[in-house]
C-alpha cells in the first residue's frame, strides 16, 4: 500500500517512469506519458500527499505499487 509522500518526492519519481512534466494545467499541474491519459497532480495544503490520493494517481497512471515503492528505496 502506498504511503504518504511529499509532493516534491512524488514529482521526482514520475520522470523515472517516463512521465513528462509537470506542465501548467489550470489549478493543478499535469504529467504526460505517450499512450496514457494525462494525470493531474494535486496541490496539497500540507506538504504531503495522502496515501489515498497517491493510490488513486498510481491506478490512473497504470503504475504498480510495488514498482513505486522500489523507486523510494
Amino acid at each position: 500500500m502506498p504511503k504518504p509522500i511529499k509532493r516534491r518526492e512524488f514529482l521526482r519519481r514520475l520522470p523515472v517512469l517516463e512521465w513528462l512534466g509537470p506542465e501548467a494545467g489550470g489549478k493543478h499541474p499535469i504529467m504526460r506519458k505517450t499512450g496514457r491519459k494525462p494525470i493531474h497532480i494535486p496541490n496539497p495544503h500540507g506538504s504531503d500527499l495522502d496515501w489515498t490520493i497517491v493510490k488513486r494517481i498510481l491506478v490512473q497512471a497504470g503504475i504498480d505499487p510495488a514498482e513505486w515503492e522500489k523507486l523510494g528505496e
